[in-house]
């Protein structure tokens, strides 16, 4: 893990997630694009979720829940730390159930799951190792473990942090961390996991129609996708 610090070239205030995105919900889903995060879920050959059961961690709006429940999953639980976005994600009826629960800590029953996900999360947590963990508790021995995040690149590259626009306007930058895709690979062979697939979102033409000012960024990456699967015993 990097510090953020260095790379900031934004020096918003900055909230812990809980507060942020429990301001930034009123307008969360007109801001976050499907090209971050649900694009890349279409993208994976290595995710089945039909008729798994699915525990999804950091489920805020439920956007990642209803592609799940789009993709034919049988029950998905969610996990989120942020009330305002449990309810939103309870509205869309797609969820057996949501706790408010840390993702590295969700009070879920192990061993329950076929499928576990987090979306746009990792950047978040000061150490991966716990969130890796919690969903290698979670699975069944034959589980996957899909995870999308903000790319650490884009991170480094851009300065830019996770960041809403408050009520009154002002910019307001989510705690952010940097976690190369190396710190990924650590967290999830600690936990027992191997490496199924690997996708990265690159800034273009579409991103750029959608976010003009990343021109500068084109071809660069945005956002990444990674399966993870137990890793089998010698």
């Amino acid at each position: 893990m990097s510090s953020f610090e260095p790379f900031d070239q934004r020096g918003y205030r900055t909230v812990d997630a809980r507060t942020g995105y429990g301001a930034w919900a009123p307008t969360y889903e007109g801001t976050v694009q499907d090209a971050m995060d649900v694009e890349l879920l279409d993208a994976l050959t290595e995710l089945d979720v039909a008729g798994a059961t699915v525990a999804d961690l950091g489920c805020g709006s439920g956007r990642t829940g209803a592609w799940l429940a789009a993709h034919g999953a049988a029950a998905i639980d969610g996990a989120d730390v942020t009330p305002e976005m449990l309810e939103m994600a309870r509205a869309r009826g797609v969820f057996r159930a949501l706790v408010e629960a840390d993702v590295a800590d969700t009070g879920l029953p192990g061993a329950s799951y076929d499928v576990v996900t987090t979306s746009l999360v990792d950047e978040h947590l000061a150490d991966l190792r716990p969130l890796y963990a919690e969903a290698a508790r979670l699975l069944r021995p034959d589980g996957t473990y899909a995870i999308v995040g903000f790319h650490p690149h884009f991170i480094m590259a851009s300065g830019m942090p996770t960041h809403f626009d408050d009520a009154d306007g002002e910019p307001v930058a989510i705690v952010t961390h940097v976690h190369q895709l190396s710190d990924q690979v650590a967290a999830a062979h600690a936990a027992g996991f191997r490496l199924a697939e690997l996708r990265e979102r690159l800034v273009d033409d579409a991103w750029v129609a959608l976010k003009p000012k990343w021109d500068a960024l084109r071809g660069h990456p945005v956002a990444f996708a990674a399966v993870w699967r137990f890793r089998e015993l010698p």
